[in-house]
């Protein structure tokens, strides 16, 4: 990660802020950079993902999902992401980054990032597929949520998401080209 000074603010914020649930929102703010820019003088596309980076670890951290982590040597993975660009965010341009957990199935975490201009504008919309790992695979999302003792209702995964993940199943299990 190459984002070691917004990382330490991350860190030494959470410790000073609230507790999140599993489905509450983290919500970061920052500036743009001039590291973060690419020719065009505006954000680089590979920014935007570096900085969800940053939201999750967030909602790991406030969340309470370290411990877990720390205690049963769960390491955090991404699967997939589908990603929509709206708006360039200018050098030195203030931003805010939402992050929280839209839902899980049998598997997957889907965790939507959304970054937006002063004036709550969207410059990106982003839902990452996440999954824990421990030494024999994929740990279930509801054993997480156990894990953290959320005993809210699990959101329900919108159509989209199954369809995503059966496109992607799809695609996956197709013989490689000759």
């Amino acid at each position: 990660m190459n984002l070691w000074f917004r990382l330490i603010k991350v860190l030494i914020l959470a410790v000073l802020r609230r507790r999140l649930s599993m489905t509450d929102q983290s919500v970061l703010r920052f500036w743009v950079w001039p590291n973060d820019l690419d020719i065009n003088v505006h954000m680089n596309n590979a920014r935007y993902l570096a900085l969800m980076d940053l939201g999750r670890f967030d909602l790991i951290l406030r969340g309470g999902l370290w411990r877990p982590m720390a205690r049963k040597g769960w390491q955090a993975v991404i699967g997939g992401a589908l990603v929509r660009y709206r708006r360039s965010l200018k050098p030195f341009q203030r931003f805010t980054l939402r992050s929280r957990m839209l839902c899980w199935d049998e598997r997957w975490i889907y965790i939507e990032h959304r970054i937006e201009a002063e004036g709550g504008v969207p410059a990106c919309l982003a839902v990452v597929r996440a999954a824990f790992l421990d030494q024999g695979g994929i740990v279930p999302p509801v054993r997480v949520a156990e894990e953290l003792g959320f005993s809210g209702p699990v959101p329900p995964v919108p159509a989209w998401a199954g369809q995503w993940r059966d496109v992607d199943d799809t695609i996956f299990d197709e013989p490689a080209p000759l």
